[in-house]
């Protein structure tokens, strides 16, 4: 992914199309992060209004997002969320993109205009849970989730509202730039490098104020012993709590179970020790708690849709990692990632 066109129209929200600016626009090439070809393009080029009264001069067309590698719609007012009202143009560089295979990312009601497409339909998509079920109703074709942070269908990512925006770029930049680049981005932006998909969009009772009451303590002792067999009930024991209380605590807190939690934990740490080590397999797989190569393989092939060599092949960050690995380091920062069959 080399370009990024991000799509504004007149009510635009400024947090969200600031998420995209951030993620995607920054100079970070001091951090060893490639830059973006970044530009900020619209139907009509001129002044377009704010949702917040000021307005910013946008001087592209929509001419350059037909060959940008991604495609992000931030997000519009209600005036744009119906297939009658939504902007043919922008529909039409959608399509478009999805055609031709390239990414689309909407942020919070941006998945509106990308639903308005037509290319959502048949495929899962979240919003911001205050328009799921208008979402549900006005495009009963998508199978609209209203309870995850985004969803990734194909090269189609939508998210969920404001902050939710950037836990989707974060995920996008995962799958382009590796775990340990966007670790640095997310370090940059002080903000956590990775909320999973499956996590609550918002928490169901408020974070507790005494820190004995957080779990903060077990999930720290959970990442430090990934190599473990790690069960409910030792998890339970550690933070003083029954199993039936410990799992439905967790699940509140991380919008997950404990078990679900960890093993997406052990990919990511797989996926750091293949980037920065030239450790093999078998060793990754024990460091990282899945115990062979085999299983190693296999969530992979579940959860990235590739394979730990393909992988390696792409983001592994030192020369002397990729010679070790039998991997060929001219050519490997240009590797696609190996879909498993």
């Amino acid at each position: 992914m080399k370009t990024v066109a991000v799509i504004v129209q007149d009510g635009f929200a400024p947090f969200e199309f600031g998420v995209a600016c951030e993620a995607f626009g920054l100079d970070r090439t001091e951090d060893g992060i490639p830059n973006f070809d970044f530009r900020i393009v619209t139907p009509d080029p001129g002044a377009v209004q704010s949702k917040m009264g000021f307005s910013i001069n946008v001087d592209l067309d929509l001419s350059f997002a037909y060959e940008a590698d991604l495609v992000v719609v931030s997000p519009t007012p209600r005036q744009y969320w119906a297939r009658s009202t939504s902007d043919e143009r922008v529909g039409d560089v959608i399509r478009h993109a999805v055609a031709r295979d390239a990414w689309v990312l909407s942020v919070c009601s941006g998945s509106f205009v990308v639903a308005a497409s037509g290319v959502l339909d048949g495929r899962k998509a979240t919003t911001h849970w205050m328009y799921a079920d208008a979402m549900a109703r006005m495009y009963p074709e998508v199978d609209v989730d209203p309870d995850v942070l985004y969803v990734q269908d194909g090269r189609i990512i939508t998210s969920a509202g404001t902050a939710a925006g950037l836990d989707a770029c974060l995920h996008l930049l995962r799958q382009e730039l590796g775990a340990e680049l966007t670790n640095k981005i997310a370090r940059r932006m002080v903000v956590p490098p990775q909320r999973d998909g499956g996590q609550a969009q918002f928490i169901d009772r408020p974070l507790p104020e005494v820190a004995s009451l957080s779990l903060a303590p077990v999930t720290d002792w959970m990442l430090e012993n990934l190599r473990l067999d790690l069960t409910v009930d030792q998890l339970a024991a550690k933070a003083h709590m029954s199993p039936r209380t410990f799992a439905r605590r967790f699940k509140a807190d991380y919008g997950a179970t404990p078990a679900a939690w960890l093993a997406r934990q052990r990919i990511i740490h797989a996926q750091r020790l293949l980037e920065k080590t030239d450790l093999g397999l078998d060793r990754i797989a024990y460091e990282s708690g899945f115990g062979s190569a085999a299983v190693l393989r296999q969530n992979f092939a579940r959860v990235l849709d590739t394979t730990p060599t393909a992988y390696r092949a792409r983001f592994c960050c030192t020369r002397e990692a990729m010679e070790a690995a039998g991997v060929d380091a001219a050519t490997a920062r240009e590797a696609v990632l190996e879909p498993v069959a």
